[in-house]
């Protein structure tokens, strides 16, 4: 092993070097949990058939190697063709000793924006809770004073006014649901953290979608059979897959559309934690449907409280699978447009001991 090797293995995002007909010499690991394929099964392939840039660079990249000056660019969306497009920077550089070699560097922004996110998560999540305490004790009991007296007013009142009496009751009653589920997210338990097989999760909410609110939806089970245990907890995880699943029939057209679950390995995940530690989430559970995709206003903030793209909508079940998430110190992001929306949940493996979230 030369010494560069560990160095080369050891380098946290994905890299690759191409020749000088910018066929793929090597890649690191990262660059392989990045292509989701080996080193092997892309050596000597064409880097432009690998890599599917959203920008016009063949020829930037040939000037960068005919004056030997490296090229950044910065913020452009890279897919493979086996994973949805991530917004990165790009840097390329000639390879000292190595004629006509470039090294590429690939830095994916999509964990900064979901290190913001998970913030953004935690503080909504705290504001919400707080909002609940609040509604509980300042509404649901004068609207129980309100919902009485209006049944009371009912008894004597003619058809007409017991029309305006029966709004009122109803109302009051959806208001006092509405209530009740703001209450359910800020009650949400600390996860029990141990070995959860995803599979097993996905399989019995897609049971459970079948037979209910998602009868009409097609399931397409892409998984990953090597795919190690998570460190979760089975049943709030099961809770968040319930979710997304509801949201992806409740947006499908006249309730028929194709969901996929697909799981992978993606070793190249890894953020830092508060106390300098890197946290490895390789383990990828995604939900794809092939509705209409999120209403552009809102994609930014989808997991934030009270923001829902349905009608009537309470704009808390992502919330909801934003917060569980959270707290077993994995990610959650969304990746959506018309036709094609891949929710992405990103966790740990279960090599720690069982503890407590």
């Amino acid at each position: 092993m030369s010494e560069e090797e560990p160095l080369w293995a050891s380098l946290p995002i994905p890299a690759l070097v191409v020749d000088a007909d910018d066929r793929i010499v090597r890649i690191n690991p990262a660059a392989e949990g990045f292509l989701l394929v080996s080193q092997r099964a892309v050596a000597g392939e064409p880097l432009w058939d690998r890599l599917a840039v959203d920008a016009p660079l063949e020829e930037a990249f040939a000037r960068a190697r005919d004056s030997g000056a490296p090229l950044f660019v910065n913020d452009v969306d890279i897919g493979t063709g086996a994973r949805a497009p991530v917004l990165c920077n790009l840097q390329v550089a000639p390879l000292m000793g190595a004629p006509g070699q470039m090294l590429v560097l690939l830095s994916p922004r999509e964990l900064a924006g979901r290190m913001a996110q998970k913030s953004g998560v935690k503080a909504a999540a705290r504001s919400a809770i707080g909002m609940a305490e609040m509604l509980a004790h300042e509404i649901k009991n004068p609207l129980a004073g309100i919902t009485g007296a209006a049944q009371l007013l009912s008894m004597n009142a003619s058809a007409e006014d017991r029309e305006l009496t029966d709004l009122i009751v109803g109302e009051s009653r959806r208001i006092v649901g509405l209530l009740d589920r703001v209450e359910q997210f800020g009650n949400v338990i600390r996860p029990v953290l141990r070995r959860v097989n995803l599979h097993d999760v996905l399989d019995r909410a897609r049971r459970s979608g079948q037979v209910g609110f998602a009868a009409g939806m097609n399931f397409v089970e892409d998984y990953d059979p090597s795919l190690p245990p998570a460190l979760g907890d089975g049943d709030q995880l099961l809770q968040v897959v319930l979710n997304l699943l509801k949201n992806a029939a409740e947006a499908a057209p006249g309730g028929r559309g194709t969901i996929r679950l697909h799981t992978y390995y993606d070793g190249a995940l890894r953020v830092r934690q508060g106390d300098g530690a890197g946290l490895a989430l390789p383990l990828q559970v995604e939900i794809i449907d092939d509705g209409p995709g999120l209403p552009p206003d809102i994609a930014e903030e989808v997991f934030e409280p009270f923001v829902s793209g349905r009608e009537n909508g309470t704009g808390l079940g992502l919330a909801l699978a934003a917060k569980i998430i959270s707290e077993h110190g994995g990610w959650i992001s969304v990746d959506s447009v018309p036709g094609r929306t891949v929710f992405r949940i990103s966790l740990q493996r279960a090599d720690a001991p069982e503890r407590e979230g």
